[in-house]
This record gives structure tokens, sequence and C-alpha cells, in this order.
């Protein structure tokens, strides 16, 4: 499988202070890479044979990320990556407002340090021209992730590297996923734009009007794909 062939490179970020935690941070990027669509078992031979760690590390790993509401133990089934409801998308949309809005709010005096947010942007350019919308979503999460490291705490990084995870969980029910990432290229850019002109007021408007209209299409579609019976696998 190509996820498990990723994992095994993933290996050598382990070195020989492997732990729980380590393991949790790299399924919880190949999550958010998407490389565990929804409803995935997880198997305990295979990744931790990829990785190289103990059945009982991997266990802690899954337990962790458990607790993130990544993944879903099922008793005498196993684990799996969980299907998102529309409540979950709801509530991710909600901190997604608090944090990324309350972040551009609290810019100091600029200019801004936006090149990672230039790189997102120009990275989902390049996605859309190759059609590869798998890779435009990539890149909006990563324009996100940058814009919410420009607060420049850990602990915020940390809280929404868990929360951008669990939106791709809800990406992978889409199955037009052109409709609904193409229009938030040219939005990206101009929150770019807006900033590189220092002006995080104009920016913070434009965001929070871009989250809105972001909750509001991937709550219609996922209410209507959830509704239809799917599970989000690929």
């Amino acid at each position: 499988m190509a996820e498990l062939t990723g994992l095994a490179d993933d290996r050598a970020l382990l070195g020989r202070t492997s732990t729980a935690e380590r393991v949790a941070d790299i399924l919880r990027s190949r999550i958010a890479e998407g490389y565990f669509p929804p409803g995935t078992r997880l198997s305990e031979d295979s990744i931790g044979g990829a990785l190289g760690v103990s059945r009982n590390t991997l266990r802690e790993a899954f337990r962790l990320l458990t607790h993130e509401r990544l993944l879903i133990h099922e008793l005498n089934r196993g684990v799996f990556v969980r299907v998102l409801t529309v409540e979950d998308v709801e509530d991710i949309y909600r901190t997604r407002t608090l944090v990324e809005c309350a972040v551009v709010r609290g810019l100091g005096e600029p200019p801004y340090a936006v090149d990672g947010l230039a790189t997102a942007v120009a990275n989902g350019q390049r996605a859309a021209r190759e059609g590869e919308w798998t890779g435009v979503s990539t890149a909006n999460i990563h324009f996100h992730r940058e814009l919410v490291a420009l607060a420049g705490s850990a602990r915020t990084d940390e809280v929404m590297r868990s929360v951008f995870a669990e939106l791709r969980l809800a990406f992978h029910v889409v199955d037009d996923p052109r409709r609904l990432h193409e229009p938030y290229l040219a939005r990206n850019r101009e929150i770019l734009q807006t900033l590189q002109k220092g002006d995080r007021d104009a920016a913070e408007r434009l965001l929070a009007v871009y989250l809105d209209d972001s909750r509001k299409g991937l709550v219609a579609v996922y209410g209507r794909r959830v509704g239809d019976g799917a599970q989000g696998v690929d």
C-alpha cells in the first residue's frame, strides 16, 4: 500500500529516541495529508512494521490520536480513522474562526512575516494548473497553518494542527474537490496581499467572511454526502 511505503520513509524521523508522541505526530501528519482517509482501519502490524516501533508504543500513539478525535476504537474491530458528523464540521469552523481571526487581529505593526503564506498560495496555484485538487486542498490547509503561525505561539500551533487534521477528514467525503477548493485560491491570495500591505483589519474582515462561506459550503456538501451514506473512504 502506498501509504505504508510513505510511513516507512518516515521511520528515519524517529531516530533512537522514538516515543508514542513522535509516532502520533507522524500519523497525525499523514492523516492531515490524506494518506489515511476516514473509515480506514489502521493495522497495528503493518504500521508498526513500517515505522519499526513496538505494539505498545503504537497503541499509545493511537490512544493519543483518539483523544484528539482523529481516531476511534471499536470493540473487537480495531482502530479506525474517524468519520465526522455535520456537527463536528460546524464545531471545527467555530474553532477556526475564533483562533484564526484572533491571530490576525492580534498582529503587531507591519511588515508581517508572510513568506510561508506566499509559498502556500503559490503551491495552491501550481496544483490547480496541474489539476491536482487534493494538492490544492493541502496547500489551502498549509496557508491557514502559516496564518496561525503568525501568532508565534507553539501552543496555538499545536491545537490547530489537530483541528486542521480533523478538517482534512471532512474534505475526503467531498466528491467534487475542485468545486469546493478552487474559489479559495483567489481569496487566499487576497488575504496575503492585504497583509503584505499591512492592513490587518481588512485582512481579518476578509478572513471572517471567507471562513463563514467555507463553513456553509462544506456543511452543505458534507450533509448531503453523509445523508447518502458516504463513509468517506477514497
